[in-house]
């Protein structure tokens, strides 16, 4: 009986090679992270899709929830692992009893966030008793209450009437409410129909608007290399969007989808924002309180605890935990 050793080594090559992958299956990770649709989280999908996660050995799941407050609840279920959201929306729902920490700065609006008004409108006094069009407790609020500070006004001094921000754009675009505190696509399609102005951008206001991956503590306790994996999987996303943005334009519309589905319409609206890479985490979080972090924290705990939105005394050791992050 003759044997063929050549085909009983290849057989036992990709039985061992398939064993293999079968065992690094099994230890892989696995992280469930909620957002709404926005283009700041296209490195999540980015980093998923071109598999930089799966090198590090987790699977990471990114579930579209185009409602802060559902994706949070299923944070605080146990039915996700953390959120992709703003530093200021987070607060709002962190307490003793609900614990979850920043891990990783995506991104922060550089234009993407903006006021509509009418085109007569020269600074924020001038639409003192206006109507603004807003959605009360979200990032608008937050966003727009810090313009009104530095104005030197308060909501007092105009009209708010709580409706989402694509509701605010339309009614807007509608001639329904004077003012609307919006976001992109909006604001370029009114620029389009040349219809108002955009007053103000989040392009200044820097570092104001940011979004973080937040992860529950216990997640974060139990999986430290699943995180270690996570921030690791970014900082390559972060690259190829430096290096090659077309193609990574192209991976993270298909990822997301909706609205920016398009690569083109993904692009315009990355114009938008500012991608947070390895560098840049570093400067966001350092020096605690006293750094960028802990004073968008302190800004965002006085606004919202003005509005009784906040169920504890929050600072920056409450919502950040870097020991993930390269120095």
């Amino acid at each position: 009986m003759k044997f063929n050793l050549s085909k009983i080594r290849n057989t036992v090559l990709t039985a061992g090679a398939a064993l293999l992958c079968a065992f690094s299956s099994a230890d892989a990770g696995s992280m469930k992270l909620g957002m709404t649709t926005w283009v700041g989280y296209g490195p999540l999908f980015l980093a998923r899709d071109m598999g930089y996660f799966k090198e590090e050995g987790l699977d990471v799941s990114l579930e579209i929830i185009e409602e802060a407050a559902l994706y949070m609840a299923a944070v605080a279920a146990g039915q996700l692992n953390g959120s992709a959201s703003t530093v200021d929306e987070i607060m709002k729902y962190r307490s003793k009893d609900f614990c979850f920490k920043s891990v990783y700065a995506l991104d922060d609006s550089n234009g993407g966030d903006g006021v509509l008004v009418p085109k007569n409108v020269k600074s924020l006094k001038d639409i003192k008793g206006m109507e603004v069009g807003m959605n009360e407790g979200s990032v608008s609020q937050f966003w727009f209450n810090m313009l009104l500070k530095d104005a030197g006004m308060t909501e007092k001094d105009v009209k708010v009437t709580n409706m989402t921000a694509d509701d605010a754009a339309a009614a807007f675009m509608a001639d329904r409410i004077a003012v609307a505190v919006t976001w992109e696509p909006h604001l370029t399609l009114a620029k389009r129909a040349d219809k108002g102005k955009v007053l103000v951008d989040s392009s200044q206001t820097p570092g104001a608007i940011v979004d973080v991956v937040a992860l529950d503590c216990t997640y974060i306790k139990e999986n430290p290399k699943d995180v270690k994996a996570l921030v690791k999987g970014l900082y390559k996303a972060n690259e190829l969007i430096k290096s090659d943005p077309e193609k990574a334009y192209a991976v993270m519309a298909k990822g997301i989808g909706g609205w920016l589905s398009d690569p083109k319409e993904f692009a315009a609206s990355a114009a938008g924002v500012n991608f947070y890479d390895k560098e840049r985490n570093n400067t966001f979080f350092a020096n605690g309180d006293d750094g960028e972090a802990g004073k968008l924290i302190s800004l965002a705990s006085d606004i919202w605890g003005k509005f009784g939105k906040l169920k504890m005394d929050i600072s920056y050791k409450d919502m950040v935990d870097t020991q993930f992050l390269d120095k």
